[in-house]
């Protein structure tokens, strides 16, 4: 099997791409390295079935040479964390709407396979908790940047079912929740990355807002697992899944349990989110859980790492930098 993945040396990318050349795929990936890191893919270019592109998925001739010579394609490539979002509006709707477009497009034309990431931000302010795949989505205003990404994520969504439905495309679609694990940078508002970055230098834990916010968090190795049975299964087509973790924690206790974990002297100190971003407008959102039924049944998903056996395998890591 060939595939290709977009922003294949971001976080994600790459432990999905080392996970598919493990099973014996031939893997190709593209990234502008905007957010990814050249370093990410270092541990597999030198393997003879693995062939990288540093360019832009915007660059439609070598999408369409790239998209030829796969057999499906794994379509990550997105402008990610909350603070690039606020930050680059523009950059995050231009990036996340036209991509995804382009490889929608590309894929039609070849028939090819595509499984399109997409975020548990698309749930925008619902408080129906769990999410499911088919509740209504509740987003905030257009005055608000912050709800750009989580906009141009379900329009990704939309285009990629109507892809499905008008062109008989085959694809899938996975709503993210909070992936995390080694790699990973704080650069872009990726909290615990943040945290234990902080911890690990006896810094203060910055915590935004009151850290009554709760989410779930996910470990990068069972996403990539998630994504390369979810490609494989036929009944998956024309889906939506949650991908994510059941361990609902409070920000606050995750920045306490950080600090036990590390051994830190750290204090922790409240900024609000107006400071944080920069930003008078700024919204979050105030739980973020999903329903994982429809991927448990679907290919038997379960997450294999509580949060502890998370943030230990990240304290690990950084501690090794």
């Amino acid at each position: 099997m060939r595939a290709l993945v977009t922003g294949g040396a971001g976080f994600i990318g790459s432990f999905l791409a080392e996970s598919l050349l493990d099973k014996g795929w031939d893997v190709s990936v593209i990234d502008d390295l905007s957010t990814g890191s050249i370093k990410n893919i270092d541990p597999v270019k030198s393997h003879k079935r693995f062939y990288y592109t540093i360019d832009t998925i915007m660059n439609t001739s070598v999408m369409a040479e790239l998209v030829d010579r796969a057999d499906c394609i794994f379509h990550l490539a997105a402008t990610v964390g909350v603070r690039l979002i606020v930050e680059s509006p523009v950059r995050t709707i231009e990036t996340n709407i036209k991509g995804t477009e382009i490889v929608l497009d590309l894929a039609a034309k070849k028939k090819k396979k595509v499984l399109i990431t997409s975020s548990s931000e698309v749930y925008g302010k619902s408080v129906k908790v769990p999410f499911l795949e088919d509740d209504d989505l509740v987003l905030g205003s257009t005055t608000r940047a912050r709800w750009s990404y989580a906009c141009s994520k379900a329009i990704d969504e939309f285009l990629a079912l109507a892809y499905f439905k008008e062109k008989q495309l085959p694809v899938i679609i996975c709503r993210l929740f909070n992936t995390v694990g080694p790699r990973q940078t704080g650069a872009y508002g990726m909290v615990i990355p943040r945290f234990v970055a902080q911890a690990l230098s006896g810094k203060p834990l910055t915590v935004y807002g009151d850290g009554k916010q709760t989410r779930t968090f996910t470990d990068v190795d069972d996403v990539v697992w998630a994504l390369r049975r979810l490609m494989l299964e036929p009944r998956a087509l024309g889906e939506v899944f949650n991908v994510g973790g059941l361990q609902e924690i409070t920000i606050l206790e995750l920045a306490q349990k950080i600090i036990k974990l590390t051994n830190s002297n750290s204090d922790i100190q409240f900024i609000p989110f107006e400071k944080a971003y920069e930003n008078d407008n700024f919204e979050d959102m105030m739980r973020r859980v999903p329903d994982i039924g429809k991927i448990s049944r679907a290919i038997g998903f379960k997450p294999s790492r509580d949060i502890d056996g998370i943030l230990v395998k990240i304290i690990e890591f950084m501690k090794s930098l």
